[in-house]
């Protein structure tokens, strides 16, 4: 900080210097606020006290927006430098160095154009500025576009915009032009005369995608890219009238994705959708099959869909086999390796799945049995394998259960039953009345003398084990019943059918289309009032459908969900 400084009364009896060439150069094509503002400006570079850009302008009486069009004016003359907007903050630069001074425009070259672009603006219910006025004389004067012409980009503006046209979007429709060597009127009118082309083109689109607003500059941007990568206009309306609702964003990713798989035109597009369609559809409903969340179906189509659809199963078909794979706690992977596994045995057809899937559900129903007998058995294939091999030796139900109860005391119970199964198997025994004495009872079997902790523990956990496994299968007895009873009617089925649907269409709507999700909610509603009414009707409730558990702590599995022992086991 200096150790002198001016008084107030000699700061206010000094004086502010302007440089010649400002007034002989600058000040006659200026506008009065423009040099208002500049020599204010300048006269505060002078002052050491702060003054900021918002009280300047309540001084000259401008309002602050303008103050900075016209700093940003002074900023294209090369006279000063704006080092930043917002706070406004400006930094004056000599006179003489200025490379960016506005030409002399001569008034007597632009009458009639002048004359016939305010007729223009009147009709538009548009009036231009001074300063807005200078930047399209000066446009004019440094670029070699006729002045017709320049009018007919006014015209076509203002039809666009209305009460909000602007100076600067006629100048950057002007500039556009210019850059793509369009100066002359004949040029311009054909360029223009193309974009309301392709305004009949998008207002199509636009319809098509529910879209209620004029087309601007910028969504002619999409129709260029997409007829640089080759589209056929036929085949963005296939794409828009299978999107339905949506944005343009949302329709140059289905567009994009087309072109990748090189759809072009609109026979292969609307081929392409509706496969498309078919694939997310298959793939919906398998994953509300498996439990399964979905969010963007084309990965899941692109890797399982698609081979499993070629194939020849159909969505009826993989939709049992999704139901089969969720009582096994399969995912997509898993249940491609179960449908690879059936398409080399030869299982593709309808019937033939079908009766795939009740055998399989048949042996996971005697699965579960052993396991009530056994304990915990994990409902694996090759725990179904297993339960198959014994059927194929000609062993009944009974059989393999009574194997099941002299095997509960093993460790590994599945094991041990494969042993006696085949034991019986060769000795011709396939009725608990042929099985060898020696044989009847667990009790007669020699017993170590000794046993282990580590036996004695295994014993315990299998006895603990096979105690919940009933508990559980009890409970689910239950859910089963009501909804054996609840499938058998014609209004439930339809309802649940409906709310099915409704699940894979909201899927796909939240990505594709978020305009339709109320629409979507509102049948899913209507169908679920349908489905409560049939419950009612059958004197079933939702509380039918969950099972009962008898200790709701640890929901019958003997664990709480911090993994700790439940205290329900009885104690002996």
């Amino acid at each position: 900080m200096s150790f002198c400084a001016f008084s107030k009364d000699y700061a206010e009896r000094s004086f502010t210097s302007v440089e010649n060439e400002f007034i002989t150069k600058y000040l006659p094509e200026a506008g009065g606020d423009a040099v208002r503002a500049y020599l204010y400006g300048l006269y505060l570079c002078n002052r050491a006290q702060d003054f900021d850009a918002e009280n300047a302008a309540k001084m000259l009486r401008i309002p602050l927006k303008k103050l900075v069009d016209i700093f940003g004016f002074w900023e294209e003359c090369g006279l000063v430098q704006v080092l930043s907007r917002d706070p406004l903050y400006i930094e004056y630069l000599p006179v003489a160095a200025a490379v960016g001074k506005p030409k002399p425009i001569r008034p007597e070259k632009y009458l009639e154009f002048n004359r016939e672009l305010y007729k223009l603006l009147q009709k538009a219910g548009k009036d231009l500025k001074p300063y807005e006025h200078r930047r399209i004389l000066e446009f004019l004067e440094n670029n070699p576009m006729e002045h017709g012409a320049f009018l007919l980009v006014v015209e076509y503006c203002a039809k666009k915009d209305g009460a909000r046209l602007s100076s600067s979007h006629i100048l950057n429709k002007a500039e556009k032009l210019v850059k793509s060597y369009k100066f002359t009127y004949e040029q311009v009118e054909a360029d223009l005369a193309d974009f309301n082309v392709h305004e009949k083109e998008l207002s199509r689109i636009f319809s098509l995608l529910g879209i209620y607003r004029k087309p601007q500059d910028g969504d002619y941007e999409f129709l260029e890219k997409w007829e640089k990568a080759g589209m056929e206009l036929g085949a963005v309306y296939a794409c828009a009238e299978t999107l339905k609702k949506g944005s343009l964003e949302s329709l140059d990713r289905l567009v994009s994705e087309l072109a990748e798989k090189d759809a072009k035109t609109e026979r292969e597009a609307r081929a392409y959708l509706l496969r498309r369609e078919e694939l997310s559809s298959a793939v919906f409903k398998v994953a509300r099959k498996l439990g399964v969340k979905v969010q963007n179906p084309r990965p899941y189509a692109e890797e399982y869909a698609e081979k499993w659809l070629e194939r020849g199963y159909d969505e009826e078909s993989l939709s049992l086999v999704a139901g089969l794979c969720l009582r096994l706690s399969y995912g997509f992977p898993e249940m491609d390796a179960l449908l690879e596994e059936m398409y080399l045995g030869g299982v593709v057809d309808g019937a033939g799945v079908k009766e795939y899937c009740q055998t399989r559900d048949r042996q996971l129903r005697l699965l579960g049995s052993i396991q009530s007998i056994c304990g915990v058995i994990k409902k694996t294939k090759a725990a179904l394998d297993m339960v198959a091999v014994w059927r194929s030796w000609n062993f009944s139900d009974e059989m393999i259960l009574e194997a099941a109860t002299r095997s509960a005391a093993a460790a590994s119970p599945l094991p041990y039953m494969n042993k006696l199964l085949s034991e019986w198997k060769r000795q011709g025994a396939f009725t608990p009345s042929e099985i060898p004495e020696k044989e009847a009872s667990p009790e007669r079997r020699e017993q170590p003398a000794l046993r282990s902790e580590a036996a004695v523990a295994a014993d315990a956990r299998s006895e603990r084990e096979r105690f919940y496994a009933a508990r559980r299968q009890n409970a689910m007895r239950h859910v089963e019943r009501a909804q054996a009873i609840a499938e058998r009617d014609d209004a439930f089925r339809e309802a649940e059918a409906e709310i099915k649907k409704g699940e894979i269409e909201l899927a796909k709507a939240e990505l594709f289309a978020p305009a339709t999700l109320p629409e979507i909610t509102a049948r899913m509603e209507a169908a679920a009032k349908k489905r409560a009414e049939a419950l009612a009707r059958l004197k079933l409730s939702e509380r039918d459908f969950t099972p009962k558990f008898v200790c709701e702590k640890c929901s019958d599995t003997g664990f709480l969900p911090d993994g700790r022992a439940c205290d329900c086991y009885p104690k002996k």
